[in-house]
């Protein structure tokens, strides 16, 4: 029976698992009898690329069919400074997952920085959670976050960009009405800092992830990376997604990250 390897981002680990990654994510998202609910992020991982830093003999060991030929469902190999450990090469489709086990997997894509000067919210996701406004497109984010040169950094990060409508480029004065964040007015103060301080390039929102991402919030997908290194995960656009994945979207907009 075939073995699967995941990094899990919520919460941070690798994972060693026989089933393949919708029956995975099902399984991450409401357990074996369907009596606990959350969401999900994992990547699959390229096993051939890191073969070398598994414990090959453990995963033999323990990753085995159970009572009845059922597949073993996860083994934990680490859950200490996964993300940083597993080269980026290794990376294949990102899942995301809803609470009621729906599944939708992004392919990396080429990440096209817009040429428009405005402000960006991104959520960090792994592994530290802020949610942080910036003046720094997301390739810069991250060099920054990653580069060592600031006394806040780690050596990989994982993130995603949030929508911010109209106060991206007017925070001042711009419209907020649909975006579904708590605290419209400290967003404004704090992106109104940025604008009008020089050198100022991040301002905290949010010291801690709480949950209450909403998928329709994403402006363009997730990303992961260093600072010599960055992949991108577009997300499909509504009419992609209301078209190709109903299920998934009505699942995703009826629960949110909470």
């Amino acid at each position: 029976m075939k073995r699967y390897l995941y990094l899990s981002l919520s919460p941070e680990a690798l994972i060693s698992s026989m089933l393949p990654p919708e029956d995975f994510g099902i399984y991450v998202a409401t357990g074996t009898k369907k009596r606990t609910r959350g969401q999900a992020l994992f990547f699959e991982v390229n096993q051939e690329v890191v073969k070398d830093q598994l414990p090959l003999e453990y995963i033999e060991r323990r990753c085995v069919p159970q009572e009845g030929g059922r597949p073993k469902s996860s083994v934990y190999l680490s859950i200490y400074r996964v993300l940083e450990s597993i080269p980026l090469k290794a990376l294949q489709k990102l899942y995301l997952v809803t609470d009621d086990g729906r599944v939708l997997g992004l392919s990396q894509g080429n990440y096209v920085p817009s040429e428009k000067k405005e402000l960006h919210l991104y959520q960090e996701l792994c592994p530290v959670t802020p949610r942080i406004a910036s003046t720094l497109a997301p390739l810069e984010f991250v060099q920054s976050i990653t580069g060592g040169k600031e006394k806040v950094s780690v050596p990989r990060l994982a993130f995603v960009e949030l929508q911010m409508d109209d106060l991206a480029t007017d925070p001042e004065h711009g419209k907020a009405a649909n975006l579904p964040y708590q605290n419209i007015p400290h967003l404004r103060d704090c992106l109104l800092i940025l604008k009008n301080e020089e050198g100022k390039d991040k301002k905290t929102i949010i010291r801690f992830f709480n949950r209450d991402l909403f998928y329709r919030t994403i402006k363009n997908g997730f990303f992961v990376g260093d600072k010599d290194e960055l992949l991108y995960y577009p997300f499909p656009s509504i009419s992609e997604l209301e078209e190709k994945h109903y299920p998934w979207w009505r699942s995703a907009n009826t629960m949110g990250f909470h």
